[in-house]
């Protein structure tokens, strides 16, 4: 992929400005994992250490002091090893092609980390990102305390780098709001082939399996140009979809059953997100559809609630007040029992049929990183029993958003057999979850390439 250096060096700048006198930070990416003996999982960088070089190779760690030198530790050019595993870039072609002031070979990072933390006064870096690495830390840091005799101080305190790139990260710049767009189209495209793969097969009387649907989805991320999914794919059929964090199976995929798919592609660091759900062969049943309705309706909802100056809960609310009145018109609650639609928000008795929350923060990270919380407001604290636990829950004013920060709306409905619940609704699993930029007076919705009203799944299935 081209790399655009001069985002990655403002980005670096940025940081250090944030650094107090006398700081360094150090970044790596992440390790290489062994899949089994003799094979490793596809590798993929850390997205902090991305986010501020745009560099994919493994075996790489990042130094950036205060007055915004940056030093990148990267794999030394080895001829052997680039037949075996390929190009390397090499520290003495990094320092031009990332504008770093200076790059060393990764086998001497042990060596010179010790001398770059002398006479610092504060550490910086991602805690508890990466097994081990604050154990190798400490191992620097006490290198530099055994030469205290010499007069060589060691930093005095470590901090959190995540603190100052979660909120670097959380609002999105041009060039990532164009790349999250064309993640969110090549994974809509998957989602029609696998929809209308399914319709086909069921008809045709074929033996369908969640598997082939896997299957296209992954076709379609590989050939627009993705490198890899965003996350496993979900593929659920009928009660299957009642599982949150089902994978994709052999389970037999039946006429008169819903499919539920949750499933998006990674390109160039950067994840989408998108769920939808549909009929096996191509229509909705009566009951089918009226929870699908509800479902879509309370994301119309939230979405009419996703703009900036709204809090970040404020999706989910309206979702909710939907979804409480909805349950309660199609009778999957009853009133007598659990009262007014307002009760059934106050008792959270919504949450056997819908247990997760209608949004997160969306990125180079599917759940991305960045506070949930207002920042100036997290000392205003309210106290809330929880009336499913009885527990006391703490909470503090949600975040507000701003254009350029992108969150998903997925609210859903999901139901399992249970005393009182109509047989109807028995096994049916809903989801519907777009991809959404905020902007000054609402959202983008960068993932509607793939239809959400039933009329028009219907005829995308039949076509």
């Amino acid at each position: 992929m081209a790399i655009m250096t001069s985002i990655y060096a403002q980005r670096r700048a940025r940081l250090a400005s944030q650094l107090g006198h006398g700081d360094i930070a150090i970044i790596p990416t992440a390790p290489v994992a062994m899949r089994n003996r003799d094979s490793d999982f596809p590798y993929r960088h850390d997205s902090y250490f991305y986010y501020l070089t745009g560099f994919s190779e493994p075996a790489a760690c990042l130094v950036l002091t205060h007055d915004g030198l940056s030093t990148l530790f990267c794999q030394p050019k080895n001829e052997e090893r680039e037949i075996w595993d390929g190009f390397r870039l090499g520290p003495e072609a990094a320092v031009q092609a990332l504008e770093v002031q200076e790059a060393l070979p990764s086998t001497e990072l042990d060596t010179h980390l010790p001398h770059l933390l002398e006479n610092r006064a504060t550490v910086w870096f991602p805690f508890a990102t990466h097994a081990g690495f604050a154990a190798r830390m400490e191992g620097w840091l006490n290198q530099v305390r055994a030469r205290a005799r010499t007069g060589v101080l060691c930093p005095s305190r470590q901090s959190d780098l995540c603190v100052l790139l979660d909120d670097m990260r959380l609002v999105k710049d041009a060039h990532e709001l164009d790349i999250i767009r064309r993640a969110g189209a090549i994974s809509a495209g998957g989602h029609l082939r696998a929809m209308q793969r399914c319709a086909r097969m069921v008809r045709s009387g074929s033996d369908v399996r969640e598997y082939h649907l896997d299957a296209e989805l992954l076709y379609a991320f590989r050939d627009g140009g993705s490198q890899f999914p965003a996350y496993t794919s979900i593929v659920a059929a009928g009660a299957n979809a009642c599982v949150l964090h089902y994978r994709a199976g052999d389970a037999a995929i039946r006429a008169g059953e819903l499919v539920l798919i949750d499933a998006a592609c990674e390109l160039d660091g950067y994840a989408s997100d998108i769920t939808r759900t549909f009929p096996a062969n191509g229509r909705f049943s009566g009951p089918q559809r009226a929870l699908y309705e509800l479902v879509l309706a309370s994301q119309k909802a939230a979405i009419a609630a996703t703009h900036a100056g709204a809090r970040f809960d404020a999706p989910h609310d309206a979702a909710i007040a939907v979804l409480a009145q909805g349950m309660l018109d199609v009778g999957l609650l009853d009133g007598n029992k659990v009262g007014s639609a307002q009760d059934v928000i106050d008792q959270r008795a919504y949450f056997p049929f819908y247990m997760h929350r209608t949004s997160h923060w969306m990125g180079m990270d599917v759940h991305d990183c960045g506070n949930y919380v207002e920042p100036a407001q997290a000392d205003q604290i309210s106290e809330h029993v929880d009336p499913l636990t009885g527990q006391t829950v703490l909470r503090r004013p949600s975040r507000i958003l701003h254009p350029g920060m992108v969150l998903t709306i997925e609210p859903g409905i999901y139901v399992r057999p249970a005393q009182g619940v109509p047989e109807a609704f028995h096994h049916i699993g809903i989801r519907i979850e777009d991809d959404a930029i905020v902007t000054a007076d609402g959202c983008e919705l960068v993932t509607r390439d793939v239809p959400v009203e039933p009329d028009a799944i219907e005829a995308l299935m039949n076509a």
